[in-house]
């Protein structure tokens, strides 16, 4: 199953110093019922995650990556804006591609404290602003990340010219050599400028499973990892990805901290009063994608 068409999802922007950042919190809870592994597609980001009692850093993923979840389990996340996790956990983005790493391999023994004040929280809305506090005490000592950087994810997310090379067009743009491009490329993302642009294509498909699925099989057959083509120009996501109202979010959800967050565009229960093809399909993988998926994320 997609991710983030599992359970309920929903994400707001952060505040005051974090703005710097981070472009949301986000919170991800699976429904109670045992749920099969779930696919979590790239996107280009790192977030910082709260989950089962401890908080780690996701790292940006160059392929569909599986994970499995506890029923009912609930995740926080913090995503940070492009370039700056690199300043926030002083090693290249590059250390982190593919991988789920504590931490307390950056913090130490203040990750295991944060982690544990969020873990005794009331209510998820309480686990949110505890683990946002201690962002806030941390952020002023964080170095500023690399303007050239940010610029360079917001000339990708636009596309470049028609017939223009990407890599030469960038460069160019920034005033750098391609050598030294793909090499802050690597320190700020975690891959370069082609892989990049093939995730922001990605992330700029329309929000439905259907369409996503077609996608995941196409990569894990020909085990090309997104070198299948994208739209002709990328669409930059809006902060957290997605593009859903507000007013979706239904009555009864968690208030405080978290009634600010918004649903995913696709619904993350059927809808009995439309039909399969007006929910844009299953968003279930199925088996045989599950497991070449498996081989790609080996």
């Amino acid at each position: 199953m997609l991710a983030q068409a599992a359970g309920s999802y929903r994400e707001r922007p952060v505040e005051g110093a974090l703005q710097d950042h981070f472009t949301c919190v986000w919170v991800h809870q699976l429904p109670k019922p045992e749920v099969q592994p779930v696919v979590v597609v790239p996107d280009g980001c790192i977030d910082l995650e709260w989950i089962d009692g401890a908080l780690r850093i996701a790292g940006p993923d160059r392929a569909p990556k599986i994970e499995r979840l506890a029923a009912g389990a609930t995740v926080v996340g913090f995503r940070f804006r492009p370039a700056a996790a690199a300043a926030w956990l002083g090693l290249p983005a590059s250390e982190t591609v593919d991988r789920r790493i504590p931490l307390e391999a950056f913090w130490g023994a203040d990750a295991r404290r944060v982690a544990e004040t969020a873990g005794e929280a009331r209510d998820i809305g309480a686990r949110v602003r505890a683990i946002e506090s201690a962002l806030t005490r941390r952020a002023p000592s964080i170095p500023a990340h690399r303007p050239d950087m940010h610029a360079a994810f917001e000339l990708l997310a636009t596309g470049a010219p028609p017939g223009k090379a990407l890599i030469p067009w960038l460069a160019g743009e920034l005033a750098l050599s391609e050598r030294t491009l793909r090499r802050r490329f690597d320190a700020a993302f975690g891959y370069g400028p082609k892989t990049l642009d093939r995730i922001l294509r990605f992330s700029a498909l329309p929000q439905t499973p259907a369409r996503r699925l077609q996608w995941l099989d196409g990569w894990s057959r020909d085990g090309s990892r997104l070198r299948r083509p994208g739209p002709s120009r990328a669409r930059k996501p809006p902060a957290g990805g997605h593009d859903a109202p507000a007013d979706r979010i239904a009555a009864g959800e968690p208030s405080g901290a978290i009634a600010a967050l918004r649903p995913l565009a696709f619904p993350a229960t059927p809808d009995p009063g439309r039909t399969s093809r007006d929910q844009g399909g299953d968003a279930t993988v199925p088996p045989a994608l599950l497991f070449r998926l498996a081989a790609l994320d080996t």
